[in-house]
């Protein structure tokens, strides 16, 4: 898909605010690992083009299936609605696997930003996969993610996602480093020291309460970075992707 096709397929979205699930699928006749991707956009709209696509694509050259998540954003996304989102996307997959040649087993859940806050969401007992009575994620990616819900959250995904008035209940329960276990899937996650837009403070704050649980985890701080840089080419986080492929692969084998 060329860029101005991106762009306009990610405006087209943002005015239809809808659940939709993209496919993006390796036609082959063989059965291939799946990853689902959730990109960021505060809540507000779902950078496909950023932080869809481009991960999408990689994925798929490197024999994996991915499908790109549209969850409902904007008025459209009180907390639980997004999360309901990923729970009915992992359904249709798991539901159509043998027409769509997936292999189920040790999937993956992909978040950048607000789309991290809602893929690491997934993980935890109270929001995600146990919440919905659905299998395990095998690992998830989580690039510069939102975490938390509290003082250093990025103001817009919270706004969006729980209003602008939430009670500290709501708040403890979605801020993600207050639900890890030690049963949490395990985790790659990165950001960038130069991110003006979600705090680093996010990352780290879950990179210790990974660690305090025992979560089998990764994370990585790279120098000079910002927010929203999607596959990082010519940044100092240039080869994450590849990292967190590793990752994966190394908990899938």
């Amino acid at each position: 898909m060329k860029f101005k096709q991106m762009l306009q397929a990610n405006k087209d979205y943002r005015h239809k605010n809808e659940y939709e699930l993209v496919p993006f699928l390796i036609n082959d006749g063989l059965k291939h690992p799946f990853a689902l991707i959730c990109p960021g956009g505060g809540y507000w709209m779902v950078c496909s083009f950023i932080e869809g696509i481009p991960y999408a694509e990689q994925l798929n050259r490197k024999g994996y299936s991915a499908f790109i998540l549209y969850y409902h954003v904007k008025d459209k996304a009180r907390y639980p609605a997004p999360q309901e989102d990923v729970a009915k996307a992992i359904r249709e997959i798991f539901s159509k696997a043998e027409e769509w040649n997936i292999d189920t087993r040790c999937y993956s859940v992909w978040g950048s930003s607000a789309g991290g806050h809602l893929a690491a969401s997934f993980g935890t007992d109270k929001m995600g996969y146990k919440n919905y009575d659905l299998p395990k994620p095998g690992a998830l990616i989580l690039s510069y993610p939102v975490i938390t819900m509290g003082e250093l959250t990025h103001e817009g995904s919270r706004n969006c996602l729980l209003g602008n008035d939430p009670d500290s209940a709501l708040i403890q329960k979605t801020s993600v480093e207050k639900q890890i276990i030690p049963d949490y899937p395990p985790a790659f996650l990165w950001c960038g020291d130069a991110d003006r837009t979600v705090n680093p403070e996010n990352s780290r704050m879950m990179d210790r309460a990974l660690t305090e649980a025992g979560v089998e985890h990764e994370f990585i701080e790279y120098p000079g970075v910002d927010h929203g840089v999607g596959l990082g080419e010519g940044l100092a986080c240039e080869g994450w992707f590849q990292r967190a492929m590793a990752f994966w692969e190394k908990i899938r084998r």
